[in-house]
């Protein structure tokens, strides 16, 4: 199982950083790879990457979320993934974002790529895009507020 833990400081108010983060079918505006996330219902999305010219589609679970604190997911079925997105307050202005996600590398290509950092390089990237696509904007596109207990 491979680990990624990146992070990124965002010049937006907390509130709108994770308000934006919970509009999943928004990532493909910001995450390479990502062709479409369709929410299924408050709790499962169903994921279509492009990756590396593999396409994939798999289903993923929210197992924890609350409000301007934690974003947590696994997947229930195909690419076996699963992490969590935390928010940090750092000033009325300003959030930390930090991923960790882990996931199971299967093919010769992806066990590569995680020993060269790859997919850490990736994900930091996908959080610059973040970044930018939320400062940009000054506000989130939409927002869930629920909860979902652990």
């Amino acid at each position: 199982m491979a680990t990624i833990e990146e992070s990124i400081e965002v010049d937006v108010p907390i509130r709108v950083a994770y308000d934006q983060w919970t509009q999943f079918e928004d990532f493909p505006r910001f995450m390479q790879g990502v062709e479409s996330v369709t929410q299924t219902d408050a709790t499962h999305l169903h994921w279509k990457t492009k990756i590396a010219g593999v396409e994939r589609e798999y289903d993923a679970e929210i197992t924890e979320q609350h409000p301007e604190e934690r974003v947590a997911w696994r997947s229930i079925d195909g690419k076996t993934n699963a992490g969590v997105v935390t928010f940090h307050h750092v000033s009325d202005t300003s959030t930390k974002v930090m991923v960790q996600i882990d996931w199971e590398p299967d093919t010769v290509v992806e066990k590569a790529g995680s020993v060269v950092g790859a997919d850490d390089h990736r994900v930091k990237a996908d959080l610059a895009k973040f970044k930018e696509f939320i400062e940009s904007r000054g506000s989130a596109t939409g927002a869930w507020r629920g909860d979902v207990e652990r």
